[in-house]
Protein backbone atom coordinates (compact mmCIF):
# COMPACT_ATOMS: atom_id res chain seq x y z
CA UNK A 1 0.00 0.00 0.00
CA UNK A 2 1.33 3.50 -0.95
CA UNK A 3 2.65 5.57 2.15
CA UNK A 4 0.24 8.80 2.99
CA UNK A 5 0.79 11.59 4.80
CA UNK A 6 -1.44 10.96 7.90
CA UNK A 7 0.38 7.80 8.02
CA UNK A 8 3.47 9.16 9.29
CA UNK A 9 4.06 11.06 12.28
CA UNK A 10 5.04 15.36 11.41
CA UNK A 11 8.51 16.01 12.17
CA UNK A 12 9.14 17.88 15.17
CA UNK A 13 9.81 21.40 14.00
CA UNK A 14 9.26 24.79 14.52
CA UNK A 15 9.94 27.97 12.53
CA UNK A 16 9.52 31.59 13.55
CA UNK A 17 11.11 34.91 12.47
CA UNK A 18 13.27 33.70 15.76
CA UNK A 19 15.22 31.33 13.50
CA UNK A 20 14.11 26.98 12.98
CA UNK A 21 14.48 23.97 15.10
CA UNK A 22 14.59 20.92 13.99
CA UNK A 23 14.76 17.83 15.84
CA UNK A 24 17.16 15.16 14.44
CA UNK A 25 17.41 11.53 14.73
CA UNK A 26 18.84 11.33 18.00
CA UNK A 27 15.92 13.36 19.28
CA UNK A 28 18.03 16.33 19.98
CA UNK A 29 16.22 19.76 18.69
CA UNK A 30 18.16 21.64 16.70
CA UNK A 31 18.24 25.58 16.64
CA UNK A 32 19.63 28.36 14.19
CA UNK A 33 18.82 31.66 13.72
CA UNK A 34 18.56 31.37 10.00
CA UNK A 35 18.42 28.87 7.36
CA UNK A 36 21.89 27.33 6.88
CA UNK A 37 23.84 28.53 3.84
CA UNK A 38 26.98 26.62 4.13
CA UNK A 39 26.04 22.84 3.92
CA UNK A 40 28.38 19.79 4.26
CA UNK A 41 26.45 16.80 3.18
CA UNK A 42 27.87 13.46 4.23
CA UNK A 43 25.48 10.79 3.15
CA UNK A 44 24.75 10.74 -0.69
CA UNK A 45 20.96 10.43 -0.01
CA UNK A 46 20.49 13.37 2.07
CA UNK A 47 22.63 15.29 -0.28
CA UNK A 48 20.48 13.94 -3.20
CA UNK A 49 17.30 15.58 -1.23
CA UNK A 50 19.48 18.83 -0.74
CA UNK A 51 19.55 19.17 -4.26
CA UNK A 52 15.85 18.00 -4.91
CA UNK A 53 14.41 21.02 -2.42
CA UNK A 54 16.51 23.57 -4.51
CA UNK A 55 19.71 24.21 -2.49
CA UNK A 56 22.22 22.50 -4.19
CA UNK A 57 23.77 25.82 -4.47
CA UNK A 58 24.54 25.81 -0.56
CA UNK A 59 26.42 23.14 -0.79
CA UNK A 60 30.37 23.35 -0.02
CA UNK A 61 31.23 19.82 0.13
CA UNK A 62 30.00 16.19 0.18
CA UNK A 63 31.07 12.64 1.20
CA UNK A 64 33.01 10.49 -1.68
CA UNK A 65 30.07 8.57 -2.29
CA UNK A 66 27.73 11.45 -3.60
CA UNK A 67 27.82 11.77 -7.39
CA UNK A 68 23.93 12.41 -8.34
CA UNK A 69 23.28 15.39 -9.52
CA UNK A 70 25.98 15.38 -11.58
CA UNK A 71 26.80 19.05 -9.97
CA UNK A 72 27.73 17.94 -6.63
CA UNK A 73 30.99 15.74 -8.77
CA UNK A 74 32.76 19.46 -8.65
CA UNK A 75 32.34 19.67 -4.79
CA UNK A 76 35.55 19.25 -2.41
CA UNK A 77 35.05 15.76 -1.06
CA UNK A 78 35.59 15.50 2.80
CA UNK A 79 35.83 11.22 2.48
CA UNK A 80 33.78 9.14 3.16
CA UNK A 81 30.36 9.40 5.54
CA UNK A 82 31.53 6.56 7.78
CA UNK A 83 35.11 8.37 8.86
CA UNK A 84 35.13 11.62 6.98
CA UNK A 85 37.97 13.95 7.03
CA UNK A 86 37.40 16.34 9.88
CA UNK A 87 40.12 18.80 8.68
CA UNK A 88 38.03 18.93 4.89
CA UNK A 89 34.82 19.45 6.72
CA UNK A 90 36.26 22.06 9.10
CA UNK A 91 37.88 23.85 6.25
CA UNK A 92 34.48 24.61 4.62
CA UNK A 93 33.38 26.33 7.61
CA UNK A 94 30.09 24.86 7.32
CA UNK A 95 26.77 26.36 9.03
CA UNK A 96 25.62 22.73 9.40
CA UNK A 97 27.34 19.05 8.63
CA UNK A 98 24.12 16.48 7.73
CA UNK A 99 25.63 13.26 8.82
CA UNK A 100 24.82 9.56 9.24
CA UNK A 101 23.59 8.03 12.69
CA UNK A 102 26.56 5.38 11.82
CA UNK A 103 29.35 7.99 11.52
CA UNK A 104 32.06 7.89 14.20
CA UNK A 105 32.87 11.64 13.63
CA UNK A 106 29.43 13.15 14.81
CA UNK A 107 31.10 13.77 18.68
CA UNK A 108 34.40 15.08 17.20
CA UNK A 109 32.84 17.39 14.57
CA UNK A 110 30.42 19.10 17.44
CA UNK A 111 33.13 19.44 19.72
CA UNK A 112 35.53 21.65 17.30
CA UNK A 113 32.14 23.83 17.06
CA UNK A 114 30.39 22.43 14.00
CA UNK A 115 26.75 22.42 13.82
CA UNK A 116 25.50 18.50 12.84
CA UNK A 117 22.23 17.09 12.18
CA UNK A 118 21.95 13.69 12.14
CA UNK A 119 19.61 11.87 10.05
CA UNK A 120 18.58 8.21 8.88
CA UNK A 121 16.35 7.34 6.57
CA UNK A 122 15.77 3.56 6.80
CA UNK A 123 12.24 3.05 5.42
CA UNK A 124 9.82 5.11 3.40
CA UNK A 125 8.50 7.24 6.34
CA UNK A 126 11.96 8.43 7.17
CA UNK A 127 12.51 9.40 3.49
CA UNK A 128 8.93 11.74 3.85
CA UNK A 129 10.11 13.02 6.45
CA UNK A 130 13.20 13.43 6.55
CA UNK A 131 12.52 15.39 3.15
CA UNK A 132 10.02 17.43 5.59
CA UNK A 133 12.72 18.24 8.06
CA UNK A 134 15.43 19.47 5.85
CA UNK A 135 12.74 21.63 3.84
CA UNK A 136 11.70 23.47 7.40
CA UNK A 137 15.75 23.81 7.80
CA UNK A 138 16.41 24.89 4.80
CA UNK A 139 13.44 27.45 4.32
CA UNK A 140 14.79 27.39 0.36
CA UNK A 141 12.80 30.69 -1.42
CA UNK A 142 11.19 30.71 -4.62
CA UNK A 143 13.98 32.47 -6.79
CA UNK A 144 17.03 30.14 -5.14
CA UNK A 145 15.31 26.69 -6.76
CA UNK A 146 16.63 25.03 -10.29
CA UNK A 147 13.96 26.67 -12.09
CA UNK A 148 14.73 30.51 -11.97
CA UNK A 149 11.61 32.09 -10.99
CA UNK A 150 9.71 29.00 -10.61
CA UNK A 151 9.05 28.04 -6.82
CA UNK A 152 11.24 25.51 -5.09
CA UNK A 153 10.30 21.34 -5.13
CA UNK A 154 8.06 21.16 -2.16
CA UNK A 155 8.74 18.24 0.54
CA UNK A 156 5.02 17.38 0.22
CA UNK A 157 5.73 17.69 -3.73
CA UNK A 158 8.54 15.20 -3.69
CA UNK A 159 7.00 12.62 -2.00
CA UNK A 160 3.54 12.95 -3.67
CA UNK A 161 6.35 12.17 -7.35
CA UNK A 162 8.28 9.00 -5.39
CA UNK A 163 4.61 7.52 -4.51
CA UNK A 164 3.15 8.07 -7.78
CA UNK A 165 6.38 6.48 -9.30
CA UNK A 166 6.08 3.72 -6.80
CA UNK A 167 2.12 2.90 -8.10
CA UNK A 168 3.03 3.54 -11.66
CA UNK A 169 5.77 0.99 -11.07
CA UNK A 170 3.83 -1.32 -9.41
CA UNK A 171 0.92 -1.25 -11.66
CA UNK A 172 3.35 -1.98 -14.75
CA UNK A 173 3.44 -5.70 -13.16
CA UNK A 174 0.96 -8.30 -14.56
CA UNK A 175 -0.92 -9.92 -11.54
CA UNK A 176 0.68 -12.87 -12.23
CA UNK A 177 4.22 -11.15 -10.47
CA UNK A 178 2.02 -11.48 -7.13
CA UNK A 179 3.51 -15.31 -6.95
CA UNK A 180 7.03 -14.48 -7.88
CA UNK A 181 9.64 -14.62 -5.51
CA UNK A 182 12.73 -12.03 -6.15
CA UNK A 183 16.05 -12.03 -4.07
CA UNK A 184 17.28 -8.49 -3.97
CA UNK A 185 21.19 -8.62 -3.55
CA UNK A 186 22.40 -4.90 -2.29
CA UNK A 187 26.42 -5.52 -1.72
CA UNK A 188 29.06 -8.33 -2.08
CA UNK A 189 28.53 -10.47 1.21
CA UNK A 190 25.87 -11.22 0.24
CA UNK A 191 24.02 -8.44 1.85
CA UNK A 192 20.34 -8.65 0.84
CA UNK A 193 17.14 -6.21 1.00
CA UNK A 194 14.82 -7.60 3.80
CA UNK A 195 10.89 -6.90 4.21
CA UNK A 196 11.88 -3.77 6.44
CA UNK A 197 13.98 -2.20 4.98
CA UNK A 198 13.29 0.89 2.70
CA UNK A 199 14.17 -1.50 -0.31
CA UNK A 200 11.87 -4.30 0.61
CA UNK A 201 9.19 -2.08 1.27
CA UNK A 202 9.16 -1.26 -2.69
CA UNK A 203 9.39 -5.10 -3.39
CA UNK A 204 6.36 -5.30 -1.28
CA UNK A 205 4.51 -2.36 -2.75
CA UNK A 206 5.43 -3.90 -6.42
CA UNK A 207 3.32 -6.87 -5.18
CA UNK A 208 5.89 -9.65 -5.10
CA UNK A 209 7.18 -11.84 -2.63
CA UNK A 210 10.48 -11.59 -0.88
CA UNK A 211 12.58 -14.86 -0.32
CA UNK A 212 14.07 -13.20 3.08
CA UNK A 213 12.05 -13.31 6.18
CA UNK A 214 11.43 -10.06 8.12
CA UNK A 215 13.22 -11.54 11.41
CA UNK A 216 16.55 -11.62 9.81
CA UNK A 217 16.32 -7.77 9.61
CA UNK A 218 16.11 -4.81 7.18
CA UNK A 219 19.94 -5.63 5.36
CA UNK A 220 21.19 -9.17 6.47
CA UNK A 221 24.11 -10.62 5.70
CA UNK A 222 23.29 -14.24 4.09
CA UNK A 223 25.08 -17.24 3.55
CA UNK A 224 25.31 -18.06 -0.58
CA UNK A 225 23.84 -21.80 0.93
CA UNK A 226 20.66 -19.83 1.93
CA UNK A 227 19.90 -18.07 -1.15
CA UNK A 228 20.56 -20.80 -3.01
CA UNK A 229 18.39 -23.17 -0.50
CA UNK A 230 15.67 -20.60 -1.06
CA UNK A 231 15.56 -20.95 -4.75
CA UNK A 232 14.33 -17.26 -5.89
CA UNK A 233 12.28 -16.89 -9.10
CA UNK A 234 14.47 -14.03 -9.84
CA UNK A 235 17.52 -12.25 -8.69
CA UNK A 236 18.57 -8.67 -8.97
CA UNK A 237 21.93 -7.73 -7.86
CA UNK A 238 23.38 -4.23 -7.33
CA UNK A 239 27.07 -4.92 -8.59
CA UNK A 240 28.42 -0.87 -7.71
CA UNK A 241 32.18 -2.76 -7.93
CA UNK A 242 31.21 -3.91 -11.29
CA UNK A 243 32.62 -7.56 -10.12
CA UNK A 244 33.21 -9.78 -13.52
CA UNK A 245 31.89 -13.02 -11.28
CA UNK A 246 28.60 -11.96 -9.34
CA UNK A 247 27.48 -15.27 -8.41
CA UNK A 248 28.74 -17.79 -5.67
CA UNK A 249 29.71 -21.40 -5.25
CA UNK A 250 26.87 -23.78 -6.44
CA UNK A 251 24.37 -20.52 -7.57
CA UNK A 252 25.03 -21.81 -11.11
CA UNK A 253 21.98 -24.56 -9.73
CA UNK A 254 19.52 -22.27 -9.04
CA UNK A 255 16.61 -21.98 -11.87
CA UNK A 256 16.93 -18.27 -11.99
CA UNK A 257 20.89 -18.50 -12.76
CA UNK A 258 20.31 -21.57 -15.34
CA UNK A 259 17.27 -19.53 -17.06
CA UNK A 260 18.96 -16.23 -16.91
CA UNK A 261 16.29 -14.59 -14.72
CA UNK A 262 18.94 -12.73 -13.24
CA UNK A 263 19.51 -8.29 -13.61
CA UNK A 264 22.71 -7.46 -12.93
CA UNK A 265 22.54 -3.58 -12.09
CA UNK A 266 25.82 -1.34 -13.07
CA UNK A 267 27.13 1.23 -10.65
CA UNK A 268 24.77 4.10 -11.70
CA UNK A 269 21.36 2.67 -11.53
CA UNK A 270 23.22 0.42 -7.76
CA UNK A 271 23.27 3.56 -6.39
CA UNK A 272 20.10 4.50 -7.65
CA UNK A 273 18.51 1.04 -5.84
CA UNK A 274 20.19 1.36 -2.59
CA UNK A 275 19.62 5.01 -1.36
CA UNK A 276 16.54 6.14 0.83
CA UNK A 277 16.09 9.33 -1.33
CA UNK A 278 14.23 11.10 -3.90
CA UNK A 279 14.82 8.32 -6.89
CA UNK A 280 12.91 6.01 -4.55
CA UNK A 281 10.59 6.18 -7.86
CA UNK A 282 13.34 5.23 -10.08
CA UNK A 283 14.38 2.14 -7.93
CA UNK A 284 10.79 0.96 -8.33
CA UNK A 285 11.17 1.07 -11.82
CA UNK A 286 14.18 -0.56 -12.49
CA UNK A 287 12.69 -3.73 -10.21
CA UNK A 288 9.89 -3.79 -12.06
CA UNK A 289 11.32 -3.74 -15.19
CA UNK A 290 13.41 -6.05 -14.19
CA UNK A 291 10.95 -8.59 -13.23
CA UNK A 292 8.42 -8.10 -15.51
CA UNK A 293 11.34 -8.64 -18.38
CA UNK A 294 12.24 -12.27 -16.81
CA UNK A 295 8.86 -12.87 -16.61
CA UNK A 296 8.39 -12.15 -20.57
CA UNK A 297 11.18 -14.34 -20.99
CA UNK A 298 10.04 -17.61 -19.43
CA UNK A 299 6.40 -16.74 -21.08
CA UNK A 300 8.08 -17.06 -24.77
Amino acid sequence: MPVRAADVAAPAQTVAEAGVTVTDDRGRPQHFDQAPMRIVSLLPSLTESVCALGACGRLVAVDRYSEYPPEVRQLPQAGGGLDPSIESVVAQRPDVVLISAASRATERLEALGLRTVVLEPKTHADVERVLQLLEALLQVPAHEGRHGAEAAPTAAGLWRRINDGVDAAAASLPPAAAQWRVYLEVSRGPYAAGPDSFIGQTLQRLGVQNVVPAELGPFPRLSPEYVLRADPDVILISNRSMQADYTYPGWHNMRAIRAQRLCLFDAEDSNVLVRPGPRMDLAARLMADCIRSKMQDRDE
